[in-house]
């Protein structure tokens, strides 16, 4: 028999043929086929039911769920079954879901950059940092190596710090670690969990983050909260400011009820309020 040419169709146990070449990565494929079993009329399965549907066998089909589940993307349920876990749920509808916030945002953005004279960012949660995906920026910022993709650690950030206060405990002892508090930082960056917790509480009561020489030296920041149509919290908008030339009281007074007027205009712009 001449040998099987590696990029025609091969047929998996559900009887779908799929195209197979020389990058294709069978193990990756039977994840995401798994992932892809799950709908809105099925959003549970056993793992008997993952097997019947795949063709995998019973061990494979077994250490392709508990992977997943260990790598966030699905749960277990008391009874066996698995379902999407939120991870699953973020890889594609935050991406589009920041695309619409990026266009919406800019212009209440630029009217803020307008008003106080300061850099402003918007920013989102991703693991234990923020990336941040808009940045108007003002040259005397100290921080000139910040820009749009950039990832600084969520608990030395105002944004950071605003989004992590959105979390439920049990979210928060899986985002953060010790890690999370390494590296580089300002003379009054919080140092542990401890430490951190405190700062949470006060967040999540006044709804709005500062960051006081936290992230580096010289460098303030007020963030307030995005919301969508739902009431969750999305995203961050924070105006940062050089700490030799704006005061804390004058951060607090001046500027953050104008961050605030931005987050729920941007708000409203997402079908929130």
């Amino acid at each position: 028999m001449p040998p099987r040419d590696p990029t025609t169709p091969r047929r998996t146990g559900a009887g779908a043929a799929r195209p197979k070449g020389a990058y294709h990565v069978e193990a990756l494929a039977k994840g995401l086929r798994i992932l892809g079993l799950f709908s809105e009329q099925r959003p549970a399965m056993k793992l008997t039911d993952i097997v019947a549907e795949t063709g995998l066998p019973m061990p494979t089909a077994f250490r392709m769920a508990a992977t997943l589940a260990a790598e966030g993307f699905l749960e277990q349920l008391p009874d066996g079954a698995y379902r999407p876990a939120p991870k699953v749920l973020t890889l594609g509808f935050s991406a589009l879901r920041s695309l619409d916030l990026v266009q919406l945002a800019e212009g209440p953005l630029r009217r803020l950059v307008e008003a106080t004279g300061q850099t402003a960012n918007l920013g989102v949660l991703s693991g234990d940092h923020v990336l941040y995906l808009v940045r108007l920026r003002n040259n005397d910022l100290v921080t000139a190596n910040i820009q749009v993709g950039s990832r600084l650690p969520a608990v030395r950030t105002s944004m950071g710090k605003l989004l992590l206060a959105q979390l439920d405990g049990a979210e928060l002892d899986r985002v953060l670690t010790g890690a999370s508090f390494a590296g580089t930082a300002g003379p009054n960056a919080l140092a542990s969990p401890d430490e951190l917790g405190p700062a949470l509480a006060e967040i999540r009561e006044r709804g709005w983050a500062v960051q006081d020489e936290e992230l580096a030296y010289g460098l303030r920041s007020v963030a307030g909260p995005v919301r969508d149509a739902s009431g969750a919290v999305v995203a961050a908008v924070n105006v940062a400011v050089p700490a030799t030339e704006v005061s804390t009281a004058r951060l607090l007074e001046e500027i953050r009820p104008l961050v605030l007027r931005t987050c729920a205009e941007i708000t409203l712009l997402l079908g929130g309020r």
